[in-house]
């Protein structure tokens, strides 16, 4: 068998277990699914957790996962399986080699659920960030005490601020030290700002509602620039499939004929 055929069919074997093993998989969530409609058992889909499209069978445990790197080895087959194919030879078989090993060894792994979730957290809290600062600086203001003041915003903002604030609460009103609890509420990166900014002020003793005014409009100001940045960065990332889109054709329209010609030209008075 030639070099050529022989990495036409590996790679199409390889490509044929992955597709057969998804055929699989999916062939046993639909017989899971009858089955458990067959008994009555319920069939819903989960509203916290697990992925998108993912069928829950009675119970949260009985949805179908994938196992960890599933994504990234199975992209990284596939290129490499698609190098191996479109050339010939064996430099083709190792190229493809390589582009599927660097690939499961370079592209980005998928979050878990716990890394969602705490990434959708940290931006909450810094969302909340600059509304709970100046209303801590308001109650502050009025001679309220650090634990009432904590009480107060805790019941006026939303989750998950309001958690954390009712933890600072709870510890000062347990007769902790000031500075101690508000560096530990600034555990969180999210919420370090804040944090430092009311440790400092009970450490110094200073009134802490010109630090927090400071702090919101800071913090709104970021916001704001951050979203800019945002919103410039698509522009460009939507012109981009544009622009890989007419290259190509500006190439072969307008330099490939004026080239040819040109050649074609040389040739001839040569």
């Amino acid at each position: 068998m030639h070099t050529t055929e022989w990495t036409t069919a590996s790679a199409g074997g390889a490509l044929t277990a992955l597709l057969g093993g998804a055929v699989r998989a999916l062939r046993a969530r639909c017989v899971l699914r009858g089955r458990a409609r067959a008994v009555g058992m319920p069939v819903h889909r989960p509203r916290r957790g697990g992925r998108r499209g993912s069928w829950s069978f009675g119970r949260p445990g009985g949805r179908l996962r994938l196992p960890p790197g599933f994504g990234r080895y199975g992209a990284g087959l596939l290129l490499g399986t698609g190098v191996a194919v479109s050339f010939h030879g064996l430099r083709a078989l190792l190229a493809g080699v390589l582009v599927a090993a660097a690939c499961c060894r370079w592209l980005p792994e998928r979050p878990t659920a716990e890394e969602r979730r705490a990434q959708a957290e940290s931006a909450a809290l810094r969302a909340q960030l600059p509304l709970t600062a100046d209303l801590l600086a308001g109650c502050l203001a009025s001679w309220c005490a650090p634990a009432t003041a904590a009480e107060a915003v805790a019941g006026a903002v939303a989750e998950p601020m309001a958690t954390r604030l009712a933890e600072a609460a709870a510890d000062l009103r347990m007769g902790g030290d000031a500075e101690e609890s508000w560096a530990r509420f600034g555990s969180d990166p999210a919420l370090a700002p804040l944090g430092r900014c009311l440790a400092r002020a009970c450490a110094s003793g200073a009134p802490p509602a010109a630090g927090l005014a400071r702090l919101a409009e800071g913090s709104r100001a970021s916001a704001a620039a951050a979203a800019q940045q945002r919103a410039r960065r698509a522009g460009v990332l939507a012109t981009a499939p544009l622009g890989l889109c007419f290259l190509p054709a500006f190439v072969l329209i307008g330099v490939v004929p004026v080239v040819t010609g040109l050649a074609g030209t040389f040739l001839v008075h040569t």
